[in-house]
């Protein structure tokens, strides 16, 4: 849900970037980023899950079947327990979409835009974005 919500605020900032920018088919870019983001969070989420499963000893055996995307179901068995394994399991949780924003945010500044790498161009945008979705809720009178 948390990686959802992060893609979604991420292509529109992509789309309003290439808009403000005026990229050359700014659809081309949003398919390429939702990709990108897609990729590296379905890879990551894997990998989190091996992780996960090699620090709780995996019970693996014939009649194991593990569902790939629930990270969550794990943290309170085997090494999740307390401050640690509650670390551990929010890290986990929120890494890949963060991965997956921060792919975005260098795809767009370094080959989108072809700004200089400095943080502000990095996330140049953002507020501009919040505050088109809210200016979009606003009700005419």
């Amino acid at each position: 849900m948390i990686g959802a919500l992060i893609m979604i605020f991420s292509i529109l900032w992509v789309y309003q970037s290439a808009v403000r920018g005026k990229v050359n088919n700014p659809i081309i870019w949003v398919i390429g980023c939702a990709a990108v983001f897609f990729a590296s969070q379905t890879l990551l989420i894997w990998g989190s899950v091996d992780i996960l499963e090699t620090i709780r000893g995996g019970e693996a055996d014939a009649n194991y079947e593990r569902d790939l995307a629930s990270i969550g179901d794990r943290k309170n068995m085997g090494g999740f327990q307390g401050a640690k394994g509650t670390f551990i399991s929010v890290f986990m949780e929120l890494m890949p979409p963060v991965v997956g924003f921060l792919a975005i945010a260098l795809i767009r500044n370094k080959f989108m835009l072809r700004e200089p790498f400095t943080i502000g161009n990095l996330f140049g945008g953002l507020k501009e974005m919040f505050q088109s979705i809210k200016q979009s809720f606003k009700v005419p009178e």
